[in-house]
């Protein structure tokens, strides 16, 4: 315990905000893995600001388990903090800090278990997938999934660490968002019928949306094992006009779409630019230049692992556990099952109601546990 204790306060200790770059934490915990054996691999972004690291020991003969994290954090800007966020703080139980549940918690505890492994009695390899700008849209860890798509063999299963309270999550919706520009006409506000409005516009859209998520609310497909048992539709920002006397020319919103397994988002999302083609040919007939334009936003698809699957029973075998539950949040466990085809279940310990918060923190029972289940895979996979 001790050990992912220090690990945990050096990785806080690395101010990884999805804005800037994780290098250094990548060059620190590859500079402790290479020692113990691992082979390690890089998968950058185009700029080189920003990598994944794909770590592995055991033999490359066989397909292996992924234990997949994340490097990057929420800001902190704005937030009341009780101490430093990026030095880690012990108090009662638990630790403190950027990052210390969401989800360097998790990474802390396997860099603690790198110690325990001998690549050379290993049954079977074991892959540690740490990857950059997920909380931006599972961004980063795409390029480390475009280098995993030419290995052969690929992985066996993979589990994302993300904090389900060490309870076993087999899915959580998909999401794809878009940024909308409506383009409208100037004109003074006295003469506003002379102009087109571009509020007006997104309003309208906007409606039409909320229609779109009342629909889908009565009549969709629905998934009881969630908090909100249903796809949502939800707008999350505006922003248009210059002054109260102009008619403005200009406004935009972002929206997103969570959907369970079973709706289809681009169904809906095909939908809402029906909508949108329908009040651009209106607005068109007063003003040519009138327009609505879609740019794409966060995409990543669900996550719906059976739970009779062989990854479920494996992974309960680890925890302990005999239940399954599924989670509201995103993952990049939803593009490994969909890109590569690997079995992918959400395990990890803390609670996802204390991230992105001020005074974020993971239980020390929490990693206990996560050490436990992380012990027995190493069990499950050394010769006898």
């Amino acid at each position: 315990m001790s050990r992912t204790i220090d690990y945990l306060d050096k990785l806080i200790g690395f101010p990884t905000v999805s804005r800037d770059s994780n290098l250094d934490l990548i060059a620190y915990v590859q500079s402790e893995l290479e020692p113990l054996g691992f082979t390690c691999r890089l998968a950058s972004s185009e700029d080189n600001r920003k990598a994944n690291l794909y770590a592995s020991i055991g033999p490359d003969d066989v397909p292996g388990i992924v234990l997949s994290g994340h490097s990057d954090v929420v800001p902190v800007e704005g937030q009341d903090w009780s101490s430093n966020p990026f030095v880690m703080r012990r108090s009662e139980g638990k630790l403190y800090g950027r990052g210390s549940v969401d989800m360097k918690g998790f990474i802390a505890a396997c860099m603690s278990l790198a110690h325990e492994l001998d690549g050379g009695r290993l049954t079977a390899p074991i892959h540690f997938a740490f990857s950059y700008d997920e909380e931006v849209g599972c961004l980063g860890v795409r390029r480390l999934l475009d280098m995993l798509e030419g290995f052969s063999p690929r992985p066996r299963f993979c589990i994302v660490g993300e904090p389900t309270s060490m309870q076993i999550a087999v899915a959580h919706k998909g999401k794809d968002g878009a940024k909308v520009s409506c383009i409208g006409l100037e004109a003074h506000s006295s003469l506003a019928p002379n102009g087109i409005n571009a509020i007006h516009l997104a309003i309208d859209l906007i409606n039409e949306i909320r229609n779109i998520q009342a629909d889908v609310a009565e009549t969709g497909a629905r998934d009881g094992d969630y908090d909100v048992p249903y796809t949502t539709l939800h707008v999350g920002k505006i922003a248009g006009g210059e002054a109260l006397n102009i008619v403005p020319n200009l406004a935009t919103f972002e929206f997103e779409i969570r959907n369970i397994a079973d709706e289809d988002p681009k169904a809906l999302m095909n939908r809402i630019r029906q909508a949108a083609e329908r009040i651009e040919i209106e607005a068109q007939k007063t003003f040519e230049g009138a327009a609505i334009d879609f740019a794409p936003g966060i995409s990543y698809p669900a996550l719906n692992t059976p739970p009779d699957a062989e990854i479920v029973s494996f992974v309960k075998s680890l925890t302990g556990g005999n239940s399954t539950t599924k989670i509201s949040f995103g993952t990049e466990g939803g593009l490994y099952n969909q890109r590569l085809g690997i079995p992918t279940v959400v395990c990890g310990p803390g609670s996802i109601a204390v991230a992105h918060k001020p005074d974020e923190y993971v239980e020390e029972t929490q990693l206990v546990a996560c050490e436990k289940m992380l012990a027995r895979l190493h069990e499950r996979l050394v010769r006898a």
